[in-house]
């Protein structure tokens, strides 16, 4: 007799892509153990938070395009266990160089991740369903951030931050494992694009021409970007923020982590709108309107309205939370044809990879400048007003038909 297994393979997916966020979020809490123990610097914290990012940033098109012809599990199983061994070597770190190196080998393992589960989630689920799966696929970095800011520092005050490391290296290995077992080869998809004549969709070098010649992969890259690096400049540096105000570091974390599920809501939110037939462009205009206003509610204000100030931060992440959900579905439905979903998504990926590369030092140098955090919200609002011209010229094409 079969059973249905708890898990099905495209939540394992899911699972793997929180898992990988994990690592993102993973450092934010250990800031303040990291300067003690490493010497760091605030703009060396601005790199490390960004430089998860350089291969997606460098390599997400070629990765993609990798994931395409090679396997789309095969780059998932390897993701995973490239992060189980950066973080694992991570614990062992002397000085801040070499968790600047091995931030950068979790980013390939975290692109590895994350560039093939689209396709993956596309192969699993019934038609009717993928816009609720990508829906929920979009929340993964969130919640996997949250979890992190929730549980890292309970771990850390028990372990130390090399204990933290240690342990989600592995929950990594834990995961690959689970992965393994649970989600279907692809080997018979990868034969069949082997087996077609050469020129066609399946040969690299096409697909790449056809997505670059593609506006809609360029518009929904572009306006992942503008999102992408603010989001992860906010929260990453938020725990930092209340650090300087005197929270203690548990309650830094909470507060950080709730703000960061308050976008898994609006991930899942608006795979639900477009499921009903929303318009993704009306949704992206919103988010970002409301990104502005949050961010300059909890930066502009003075620091005597704390609460008022925390409820710009979450208006800023929960509405914000509806763009990375909508573009993964335009990036599906933009993408030039079935063979180029990853090698969209891989596009996409290396300008929110750029974006948040960016944004987090870009942010840290004008508090450095400014001498507070008060100005962030200029930064942010900028790439809001970006992001919105952006979203004004991408087709108006519905999603789910």
């Amino acid at each position: 007799m079969n059973e249905k297994p708890l898990l099905s393979a495209d939540l394992v997916v899911i699972l793997s892509g929180i898992t990988a966020a994990l690592h993102v979020g993973k450092l934010p809490t250990a800031l303040p153990l990291l300067r003690d123990a490493l010497g760091i610097t605030l703009l060396q914290a601005g790199f490390l938070l960004s430089l998860v990012q350089v291969a997606g940033m460098s390599l997400g098109l070629l990765l993609g395009l990798a994931a395409d012809s090679l396997g789309l599990r095969r780059s998932l199983l390897a993701g995973l266990s490239i992060l189980a061994a950066a973080s694992a070597l991570g614990g062992w770190a002397r000085d801040a160089t070499d968790l600047l190196w091995l931030r950068a080998a979790e980013g390939l393992g975290f692109l590895l991740v994350s560039l093939p589960a689209p396709s993956l989630i596309r192969q699993l689920v019934p038609p009717g369903q993928l816009s609720l799966r990508l829906g929920l696929w979009g929340a993964y970095m969130p919640l996997g951030t949250a979890l992190a800011l929730l549980c890292g520092p309970w771990v850390m005050a028990a372990l130390d931050w090399r204990g933290w490391w240690w342990g989600l290296a592995a929950v990594s290995a834990g995961m690959a494992l689970l992965a393994a077992r649970r989600v279907p080869s692809d080997a018979a998809r990868r034969r069949a694009a082997a087996a077609r004549p050469a020129g066609e969709s399946q040969a690299w070098l096409h697909r790449l021409r056809q997505t670059l010649a593609s506006s809609g992969p360029w518009l929904v890259a572009l306006t992942f970007a503008m999102y992408s690096g603010q989001w992860l400049a906010v929260i990453g540096f938020l725990p930092s923020v209340y650090d300087q105000a005197g929270v203690s570091g548990t309650l830094a974390g909470a507060l950080t982590a709730f703000a960061a599920l308050c976008n898994v809501a609006g991930n899942v939110g608006s795979g639900r709108l477009v499921h009903r037939g929303v318009r993704p462009q009306l949704l992206l205009h919103a988010a970002f309107a409301a990104m502005a206003l949050g961010t300059f509610i909890a930066f502009a204000l003075p620091e005597e309205q704390a609460v008022l100030r925390y409820l710009g931060v979450l208006m800023f992440s929960g509405f914000g939370g509806m763009i990375p959900a909508t573009l993964f579905m335009l990036a599906v439905r933009f993408a030039p044809g079935e063979q180029t979903v990853s090698t969209t998504v891989g596009w996409v990926q290396q300008f929110a990879s750029l974006g948040q590369f960016v944004g987090a030092p870009l942010v840290a140098w004008v508090a450095g400048q400014v001498g507070g955090w008060q100005w962030t919200w200029a930064v942010t609002g900028a790439a809001c007003l970006v992001g919105v011209l952006l979203v004004g010229r991408m087709p108006l094409k519905p999603v789910v038909k």
